[in-house]
């Protein structure tokens, strides 16, 4: 996924949106982990978390996008 997204006239850097949709995908991922208590079995939650979160980024962005920019 490389250029930029235009919004109305803002151009938004193709990183910072795939970083947002990462986010939120972490996010949502992270409550469904706490409520089947998978966080019992994970030796340091913070670590785990940015883990994570740099999975699904890599995940996102390695996924070829079908939109042109």
């Amino acid at each position: 996924m490389t250029g930029e997204l235009n919004i109305d006239g803002v151009f938004l850097s193709s990183v910072l949106v795939s970083a947002v949709l990462a986010l939120a995908a972490s996010f949502v991922l992270r409550r469904v982990l706490s409520k089947v208590g998978a966080y019992r079995f994970v030796w340091h939650p913070a670590l785990f978390d940015t883990a994570l979160f740099v999975i699904l980024w890599a995940a996102i962005v390695a996924v070829p996008s079908p939109l042109k920019f």
